[in-house]
């Protein structure tokens, strides 16, 4: 069993990466695994509450990352389903795929309602800074799920 929470706790921490993947969710559900495996003698229900909450988080955080970023610069509906396309399409291109099809994505989808090539970088540009930032604030989340439960579960 815990070998089973293991996979899915690593498993969950690529998908943090590769967006093809509920990466915190299934950081979670090994988290869950590992409690309940042990019986929730050293992980109860408080902390797995805030790792749930945690969790949560992560979707608010993934959407409004790039949206925030993409509004930022004043990036049309065009660009934000550019850069969701872009993102589906650079998973088929690992790794470089995963940055540069959402900057694709975003550009081309701007470019294809403003015509204005200078107007379209940037806003892909934003777009793609609002992804990073996403991805930094899941990776920050993962590492506090992470620590969370080795608290509970050592101290």
């Amino acid at each position: 069993m815990y070998l089973l929470a293991v996979v899915l706790v690593l498993v969950g921490i690529a998908g943090v990466i590769l967006p093809a993947l509920p990466g915190i969710p299934l950081v979670f559900a090994g988290l869950v695994l590992a409690a309940w495996a042990d019986d929730f003698v050293h992980v109860g229900w408080l902390p797995l509450t805030v790792l749930g909450l945690l969790t949560l988080l992560s979707f608010a955080v993934d959407i409004l990352a790039t949206v925030v970023g993409a509004q930022r610069v004043g990036a049309s509906r065009k660009a934000l389903w550019g850069t969701f396309l872009g993102s589906i399409v650079g998973v088929f291109f690992m790794p470089i795929g995963l940055f540069v099809g959402p900057l694709a994505g975003a550009l081309l989808g701007e470019y294809w309602h403003t015509r204005e090539l200078g107007r379209s970088t940037k806003v892909g540009l934003a777009t793609w800074l609002g992804i990073l930032l996403g991805f930094a604030l899941k990776l920050a989340l993962v590492i506090a799920m992470l620590g969370l439960f080795a608290f509970a579960w050592f101290f």
